[in-house]
């Protein structure tokens, strides 16, 4: 299926409920270090982390060590500002997904490993804030999971 990065994510629950998402959706969860906790706290278990034998969540130092043990089929960056709409690329099993964190965003060593085709956004009301990472995530998951008719994982 699809291969979810969170790149040095901050908040426990938020990580917690993309796990959560993950084991439901078929995804593979990539963390990028320094997490912002520890994986086992209890606010993350809470969220989510019941399910960690149902998902397959992984552990990497950096992004490049990330992408070079992944080796996805197309890296996407989602990012508040992307011209494009998350709705608009067609996604293939085995694309990634990478979401910066949740105070600061992508930074741009990373964005700059994504072309700028493959950068998109989820449409909000101007001047807002970003929307929760947990909920952009899923946003983004169920759109590129129906494009493949929610096909289960073998």
């Amino acid at each position: 299926m699809f291969h979810v990065i969170l790149f040095e994510p901050e908040i426990p629950p938020n990580t917690g409920n993309i796990i959560r998402l993950c084991a439901n959706t078929g995804c593979d969860l990539h963390l990028i270090e320094p997490l912002g906790f520890e994986l086992d706290a209890p606010r993350v278990r809470r969220a989510g982390l019941d399910y960690s034998e149902l998902a397959r969540v992984h552990r990497h130092a950096s992004l490049h060590a990330c992408l070079e043990a992944l080796r996805p089929g197309r890296l996407f960056a989602i990012e508040t500002g992307a011209a494009m709409h998350y709705d608009q690329p067609r996604y293939l099993p085995d694309d990634a997904l990478l979401f910066g964190p949740e105070t600061r965003g992508l930074p741009a060593g990373a964005l700059e490993r994504v072309p700028g085709d493959r950068r998109v956004s989820i449409p909000m009301q101007p001047g807002n804030r970003s929307l929760n990472l947990s909920n952009s995530v899923a946003v983004v998951v169920f759109e590129a999971w129906r494009q493949q008719g929610f096909a289960q994982r073998r």
